[in-house]
């Protein structure tokens, strides 16, 4: 296996301090086990005797040597770079760039990529790798691909970590860069990690225990305090609220969800402007001729995510409408529904999960319809992916996926207010 079974920088790191925070800086001689005084220094007190110096574990105070200036980098006693002058640091370098707390919250990063590999070791699952540039990145109708040399990069993995299924796989799993052209906000970026795993011969249930675990062995792994009582709750961070994120989640089932908060029955097998006069007739504005998906993401957008943002609990919102299945199968007792979810926390989108299509007639005419879709909305068309067909007409076993934003869960863990805040680099930072 290739999971790490620990983190590979040391002891963990300490609690990581909320986004807008700094952490305390450490004792004025650092402990032996922090190993010898090296880094930037970033500042001198008016003395001259106490330096705030910048190490690989972070800030911290330390006795002032003779000559040091803020700039300098010191190994020891010897100044083994010395800063060119100027005020340092001025609001352009990389130290002014990186906060402390942005510090803390990378720490914490690597805290969870660990625990996050550890976990899916300790229950045999492969790490694999697949290409980033692909022939086809999707056709789902709301995203769009960065095209790259005559190709797209990838919007997730998932066609090529199904043709694995294909070839004997059983579980699997993949920590990736994917992109999304035009994804920018609190909670998106163009470029983000994401973090897909597959069970062949499961059901769309296991994916759920597997959500629920990996998020609370993450959330602990990275929240926990060395104060806190042995099995204490998980708990992650939202906007400043703790939410225990302890299994088993609750369930809600879309239909409900969107009944009991925006007001509006959905079928799943109604036409577009039977929905849409749903939807208008529960306060929500939407024009005539909107399409089904727009009508209901209007709804959706305007009272069920808000109601979910407010939720105490995580919570599985699964059995998605037929018309929004893409890649997942529908419920055998009820064609109107799909074997979907859609995994929240605090208001947070987490992950999607689909019970797996596999019958290659049906994948290939979702295809078509959904490059007619985009045709006629005047969206990029994107190739059909025919290996993925061929690897489905192979034979898949029953299974079930998932995709999870990694970002976001370090978002979770740590109380981060924006995805930007526990990326190495933001997009207006390269």
């Amino acid at each position: 296996m290739t999971g790490d079974r620990g983190s590979s920088f040391g002891p963990r790191s300490p609690r990581a301090a909320p986004s807008g925070g700094e952490p305390p800086l450490a004792r004025l001689a650092p402990p032996a086990s922090q190993g010898p005084i090296r880094g930037r220094i970033l500042a001198i007190d008016v003395d001259g005797e106490v330096a705030v110096l910048r190490g690989e574990r972070g800030d911290a105070r330390v006795h002032a040597r003779p000559g040091w200036r803020p700039g300098d980098l010191v190994d020891g006693e010897i100044v083994v770079r010395a800063f060119g002058g100027g005020d340092y640091p001025a609001p352009a370098t990389e130290v002014a760039r990186l906060s402390r707390s942005r510090l803390a919250l990378l720490q914490a990063r690597a805290v969870a990529l660990a625990a996050l590999r550890r976990f899916f070791a300790e229950r045999d699952f492969l790490e694999v790798e697949t290409p980033l540039l692909v022939p086809s990145p999707g056709l789902e109708l709301h995203l769009d691909a960065v095209a790259a040399g005559g190709s797209y990069l990838i919007t997730s993995p998932e066609y090529q970590m199904k043709r694995l299924l294909a070839a004997g796989f059983e579980r699997i799993y993949q920590v990736c860069k994917c992109f999304r052209a035009g994804e920018r906000g609190p909670h998106h970026a163009s470029e983000f990690t994401m973090v897909e795993w597959y069970r062949g011969f499961a059901e769309i249930d296991d994916i759920v225990r597997d959500t629920e675990e990996l998020v609370a062995e993450v959330v602990r792994a990275v929240a926990s305090a060395p104060g806190d009582a042995p099995g204490a709750a998980p708990v992650a961070r939202v906007a400043g609220r703790s939410i225990d994120v302890s299994p088993p989640w609750p369930r809600m089932t879309v239909r409900d969800a969107m009944r009991a908060w925006a007001g509006v029955e959905v079928a799943g097998d109604e036409p577009a402007q039977v929905l849409v006069a749903a939807v208008r007739a529960a306060g929500i504005a939407v024009a005539e001729g909107t399409a089904w998906d727009d009508a209901f993401f209007a709804a959706f957008l305007a009272r069920v995510d808000p109601a979910l943002a407010a939720l105490e609990r995580p919570v599985i919102l699964e059995d998605w409408p037929a018309p929004l299945a893409a890649l997942a199968r529908r419920k055998p007792d009820d064609p109107r529904t799909a074997l979907r979810f859609e995994a929240y926390v605090g208001g947070i989108e987490l992950a999607n999960a689909f019970g797996e299509l596999t019958c290659p007639i049906e994948q290939r005419a979702r295809f078509e319809h959904d490059q007619a879709t985009r045709r006629e909305r005047g969206r990029p068309v994107y190739p059909i992916d025919d290996k993925l067909i061929a690897a489905l007409a192979e034979g898949l076993p029953p299974s079930a996926g998932i995709a999870l934003g990694f970002d976001r869960l370090v978002m979770l863990t740590t109380g981060a207010a924006a995805i930007d805040d526990v990326l190495t680099f933001a997009a207006g930072e390269l």
